[in-house]
């Protein structure tokens, strides 16, 4: 494009932006490098709604920059594109009227967005539907200090649809605020793609392998979950009971109790795990403990009827269902190497 006097100028101005960040000797640091990024999209944004340039610009503009400012790097013409993106979709529900640099709504989303490194940032703009949505696991970064892999991770399993979506007794046996907190801990479906399951596959299956990727476990699961034991064994009127999972959930200072049925839900399980939830709060639970709570995973579930399940028990109850999504073929799952044959096969490349 050839250049005018207009583009001149700007690019000038524009330059002098980035000249003013690079004195301050804090583009390096995360928070002014975001906040720059995030002036860096206001005004190429800006630029191209009142001019007729096109988007074609940001090769120029590029190309510019990367000569006045060869040591910094981000001015790539796909970083710039995330520039513009990044500010327009958090001023997008503001208004006119309140984009402004004194808008205390803007400098609130410009403070958060600034917490996070800019990959995570791109990862979360780039993929979520609604700002709430990326607030959200702006929020979620923060609080369990996600690698760019886990957040990618979480984004694809729709966690912010997720979370806090299981159906519970939770307002009905359980006080505020400790009930809305135990709620938002629940998610529905929880997604175990990590698990190898053969067609055939029994709930212990399932339950052995959950223990045996107990990091992954305890990923789906969320932040403040302690893994007690499986299988947990309870004496009850000289009978042997035995728990699934049993977990502690540190935050919410709570024993929680997790019944695995790979089946739809039918009103008995409810019931029986209710009966394990007493058991639990008699003879597990210390003094200072909040109330034990309980989480049914089943294959499917009716959400009316999980709901009529769970009206008039007393004990603190969720129900979600849960995923698997690798399930290998029996035919085919005997035709595959084990891991000790792929380790020995990597043994003999070796030599």
């Amino acid at each position: 494009m050839k250049l005018d006097i207009e583009y001149k100028n700007w690019i000038s101005e524009l330059k002098n932006k980035v000249r003013s960040a690079q004195i301050k000797a804090a583009i390096a640091i995360n928070k002014e490098l975001i906040l720059f990024y995030w002036e860096l999209g206001r005004l190429i944004s800006e630029k191209i709604k009142t001019s007729n340039w096109g988007e074609k610009v940001l090769d120029n503009v590029s190309k510019d920059l990367k000569e006045e400012f060869p040591e910094i790097n981000g001015l790539s013409v796909r970083n710039l594109k995330y520039c513009r993106v990044f500010y327009e979709f958090y001023t997008q529900s503001i208004g006119q009227q309140l984009v402004a640099q004194n808008s205390d709504e803007l400098l609130i989303r410009q403070q958060l967005v600034a917490q996070i490194p800019w990959g995570h940032n791109i990862q979360i703009f780039s993929k979520s539907k609604v700002l709430k949505e990326a607030i959200f696991y702006i929020q979620k970064t923060k609080e369990n200090n996600w690698s760019r892999d886990v957040l990618s991770l979480q984004i694809k399993s729709n966690l912010y649809q997720r979370q806090g979506s299981a159906i519970t007794n939770f307002s009905i046996t359980l006080t505020e605020p400790f009930s809305d907190l135990a709620q938002q801990t629940l998610k529905d479906p929880y997604i175990f793609d990590f698990l190898q399951l053969s067609e055939d596959f029994k709930e212990r299956d399932i339950e052995n392998q959950l223990v045996n990727h107990i990091k992954k476990f305890l990923l789906e699961l969320g932040k403040g979950f302690a893994f007690v034991g499986q299988q947990h064994h309870i004496e009850i009127a000289e009978k042997d009971y035995y728990i699934d999972l049993l977990f502690y959930h540190i935050k919410l200072k709570c024993y929680v109790v997790i019944e695995l049925k790979n089946t739809a839900f039918i009103p008995e399980y409810a019931g029986k795990l209710n009966f394990y939830l007493s058991a639990v709060d008699s003879l597990i639970k210390e003094a200072d403990d909040k109330p034990t709570i309980g989480i049914l995973l089943c294959q499917e579930k009716n959400n009316l009827e999980a709901e009529f399940a769970l009206r008039d028990i007393n004990k603190p109850i969720g129900v979600s269902e849960f995923e698997l999504t690798n399930i290998i073929p029996e035919n085919l799952k005997s035709s595959l190497p084990t891991i000790e044959e792929l380790e020995q096969n990597l043994l003999n490349d070796d030599e």
